[in-house]
């Protein structure tokens, strides 16, 4: 499964406090304390050894078991930094967000992302187009766009022209909205391939209204399976 696009509002994350790697080190140091109490305990009972050397073997076995944390802990991978460098090196596709092993839980995906407003979706959904192979993607939503938000041509040469729909899950794309977009993808905008792209889902009408006009419709399942790389982009969608 393909990681999810980043988020610009994903930068605003906190790295999380690491209990199990505090646990981790007080353990140690519990650990090296008790072991060298037991040494000299040990040495101590031995009269034969001299305690000058008990103390020499002491500080040896503090000095190994600090220098054991120490190595740990500088030897541990600093995931962010690694990838706010990868961020600076991909223009196409900028890394806006925290991607790691760590924040792995923390993942949202664009068709469930509550904190993405209309204009960053549009913009998403071109990073999308665009990881997929699409050339000359742009976004030109906006009040003059007469129903297009995205347009690109797609790998196969074919011009597409993408209306994207952020709505809440209990908001349905209706007929009325396939129908606007209709009188202008192909006419005006000269669309191979006109599809909408929601976060929600289609009313029955409207997925009526797409199948007699050939607008390809991605609801929330579709959108997140486009983004995880488990299924197709709005121009493999129907053949």
């Amino acid at each position: 499964m393909v990681p999810p696009i980043p988020r610009e509002h994903a930068t605003t994350r906190h790295p999380r406090f690491r209990m199990r790697q505090l646990t981790v080190a007080f353990g140690l140091v519990a650990s090296g304390i008790l072991g060298v109490g037991l040494v000299l305990k040990a040495l101590l009972q031995d009269s034969t050894i001299r305690p000058g050397a008990v103390v020499l073997l002491s500080l040896v076995l503090v000095a190994t078991a600090l220098g054991i944390i120490r190595y740990r802990n500088r030897s541990r991978p600093i995931r962010r930094g690694a990838e706010t460098t990868g961020a600076q090196t991909s223009p196409a596709a900028p890394e806006l967000g925290v991607q790691s092993e760590d924040l792995a839980a923390e993942d949202v995906y664009l068709a469930d992302d509550a904190d993405v407003g209309p204009d960053e979706f549009e913009r998403l959904v071109a990073v999308l187009c665009e990881r997929d192979g699409c050339l000359e993607v742009r976004v030109v939503g906006g009040a003059n766009d007469l129903g297009a938000d995205v347009l690109a041509v797609t790998p196969d040469g074919r011009r597409l022209v993408i209306q994207c729909k952020q709505y809440r899950e209990a908001n349905r794309v209706g007929s009325q909205d396939l129908q606007r977009f209709g009188g202008t993808c192909f006419t005006v905008h000269d669309a191979d391939i006109a599809a909408v792209v929601t976060t929600s889902t289609f009313t029955e009408p409207a997925v009526a209204y797409a199948e007699q006009s050939g607008i390809r419709c991605l609801d929330h399942d579709m959108l997140y399976a486009w983004e995880a790389g488990i299924g197709p982009a709005p121009w493999q969608a129907g053949g």
